[in-house]
C-alpha cells in the first residue's frame, strides 16, 4: 500500500458531517485567594479563547488533513452561534448546511487555572430536533449527498441525531453509493441500522451491545454482534492503548476481525481522537484505502493527536512520516 498517495489523495476528497456542532470556550485565569462567600477559588480571568467543539471539530479534522469539508447541524440565534460560523468560515468549512434554531448553541466552557480545569458549565438544549429544523436539514442532506464522497455522523447526543434523520440519510446515501461512518453514542445504537461504518470506544461498544468487554473472547463477542445487529458493513472499536479491531462483513456470513497495535508513544491527551479516527478513516477509504489500511492510516492520526495537548489535527506530512515508519519496522 502506497500510503503517501493515499494521503495526498484526501485533497481531492469532499465530505459531508451531519451532527451536534458545539462551541468550546476556555477561560484562562490565576488563583490566589478563597471566595468570601463560599469555599470556592476566586479566578483572576487573564483570557478566554473558542474552539471548535463536537462535529464542529470533525471538520477541523478534514481541513487539516487537506480534504473539503460541508457542515449541517443547528445553531441558535445568538452570539455563540455567530461566533462558532465564523469559526468555521475561517477554515474554509462550507456552512451552507447550518440551519438557525431556537434553542441556543451549545457551549461547553471551561474554566482553566494554573493548567488545571476548575470547573467546566455547559449550555444546551437537548431536546429532539423536529419540525421546520429536521425538515431543513433533511432537504440539505438529500441536496449534499450526490455532491461528496463520504458523509460523517458526529452524534454527541444534543438533540440532531434522531431515528428518522438516519433513515432517511441512509436512503439518500444508497442511491448514490455513499459511505457512511458514524461515531456513536451509548443510547442511540438503534438508530445506525445499516450505515457503512460504526466507531465506538471500549465502552460505547460494551455499552451497544450488552456484552462487557474485558478480554479477547468477549472483545470478538461485542464486535461481531454490533456488525450482525446493526446490520453495517464494518465496526471499528477504538481500544485506547491496546489499539483497535476491525470488523468487516466478508461472503457468506463471514467476518474478518483486523487487531491494529497502537501506534502512540506518548499520550498528553485523548480530547478529539475519536474524531481524528473518524475524519482520516472516512478520507483514507475514499482515496482508495482498503477498509483495514484505513484503520491502519486513522490509528497512526490518532497516535498523533494524542501526543498533543488540546484539540488537535494530523497535518498530512507529519502523518506520512508516521505511515512511512510501517516499512521500516517490518
Amino acid at each position: 500500500m502506497d500510503f503517501a498517495k493515499i494521503v495526498h489523495a484526501f485533497k481531492n476528497k469532499r465530505v459531508l458531517i451531519i451532527g451536534d456542532l458545539i462551541l468550546d470556550r476556555y477561560i484562562f485565569g490565576k488563583v490566589s485567594r478563597i471566595s468570601p462567600e463560599a469555599p470556592v477559588p476566586v479566578v483572576e480571568v487573564t483570557r478566554e479563547s473558542f474552539l471548535l467543539g463536537g462535529a464542529a471539530n470533525v471538520a477541523n479534522n478534514i481541513i487539516a488533513m487537506g480534504g473539503n469539508v460541508s457542515i449541517t447541524g443547528i445553531i441558535g440565534k445568538d452570539t455563540a452561534g455567530r461566533v462558532l460560523r465564523e469559526l468555521l468560515e475561517e477554515r474554509n468549512i462550507n456552512t451552507e448546511g447550518i440551519i438557525e434554531d431556537r434553542r441556543p448553541t451549545t457551549v461547553k466552557t471551561r474554566i482553566i487555572a494554573h493548567n488545571q480545569q476548575v470547573v467546566r458549565f455547559d449550555k444546551e438544549d437537548k431536546k429532539r430536533l423536529e419540525g421546520k429544523s429536521l425538515a431543513g436539514l433533511l432537504c440539505y442532506i438529500k441536496k449534499a449527498i450526490p455532491e461528496h464522497d463520504a458523509v460523517i455522523v458526529s452524534d454527541y447526543k444534543k438533540g440532531v441525531i434522531t431515528s428518522a434523520l438516519i433513515k432517511a440519510l441512509v436512503k439518500y446515501a444508497k442511491a448514490n453509493g455513499t459511505f457512511i461512518a458514524v461515531d456513536p453514542k451509548v443510547g442511540h445504537f438503534h438508530f445506525y441500522k445499516n450505515v457503512s461504518l460504526v466507531t465506538p470506544n471500549i465502552m460505547e461498544a460494551s455499552q451497544g451491545s450488552g456484552i462487557e468487554i474485558k478480554d479477547e473472547k468477549s472483545l470478538l463477542k461485542a464486535g461481531k454482534t454490533l456488525l450482525n445487529r446493526l446490520s453495517c458493513r464494518s465496526v471499528l472499536i477504538t481500544r485506547g492503548e491496546d489499539g483497535m479491531s476491525l470488523f468487516e462483513k466478508g461472503g457468506a456470513r463471514e467476518i474478518k476481525v483486523t487487531h491494529i497495535p497502537t501506534v502512540a508513544k506518548k499520550v498528553f491527551d485523548v480530547t478529539g481522537a475519536g474524531d481524528t479516527v473518524i475524519a482520516t478513516f472516512a478520507l483514507a477509504y475514499t482515496a482508495g484505502a482498503s477498509l483495514a489500511d484505513a484503520a491502519m492510516i486513522a490509528n497512526h492520526a490518532a497516535g498523533i493527536v494524542v501526543g498533543e495537548v488540546g484539540t488537535a489535527a494530523a497535518a498530512p506530512d507529519v502523518l506520512i512520516k508516521s505511515l512511512g515508519n510501517i516499512k521500516r519496522n517490518k
